[in-house]
């Protein structure tokens, strides 16, 4: 019950907290991080989609390590590398974080690894690539989730503070992407 002031008033009401930003990962518990890992993944442009279980009681599952490796290929000079574990680590739990809030769509991976060819011919056609690019290292992934707002992706991702973002915004009915890398914590838009 709240105390009378000198003057008879009611006490002021103590300042609350302003509730945490619904996409924010460092509001996440211990048990998020402690679950097994599924990642739903699909490439539009190799019209692949797959659902792996890659980490399970600690440990990253090699063959799903391997399989995801894969699925994050440079497609157009059909090369396969290994990629930064942390990249999936960032790349699942942006998936799962939103599904706790209904959103269960695969997570789209519009570029993963390039080669340095690959990457040197987008540069060449006028796509946004930087030509130190940490995809051809495999540490980085553009991505894009259905009916989710690139602004709310990027921040999600941006949350969970492992690397880069860039936020990149297009019109059209497929909307811009997000790249998210293991690189230096930095944010920009392209």
């Amino acid at each position: 019950m709240a105390q009378a002031q000198p003057d008879g008033g009611p006490a002021p009401q103590a300042e609350l907290e302003p509730p945490p930003d619904i996409f924010d990962a460092q509001a996440l518990d211990l048990d998020f991080w402690l679950k097994p890992r599924v990642i739903d993944v699909t490439r539009p442009a190799s019209g692949e989609r797959a659902k792996i279980l890659y980490w399970k009681d600690g440990d990253i599952i090699d063959s799903a390590y391997q399989e995801l490796c894969h699925l994050l290929r440079d497609v157009n000079g059909k090369e396969t590398a290994p990629i930064d574990p942390k990249l999936f680590e960032t790349l699942w739990g942006t998936q799962a974080f939103v599904a706790r809030y209904g959103i269960e769509q695969p997570l789209e991976i519009l570029s993963g690894y390039r080669t340095a060819s690959s990457n040197r011919k987008l540069i060449e056609s006028g796509v946004p690539a930087a030509r130190q690019s940490l995809h051809i290292e495999g540490r980085a992934a553009d991505i894009r989730i259905a009916n989710l707002n690139a602004e709310v992706l990027g921040g999600l991702v941006r949350s969970f503070r492992q690397g880069g973002v860039g936020f990149y915004y297009r019109s059209g009915p497929r909307g811009g992407w997000i790249h998210a890398d293991t690189g230096l914590k930095r944010t920009w838009k392209g």
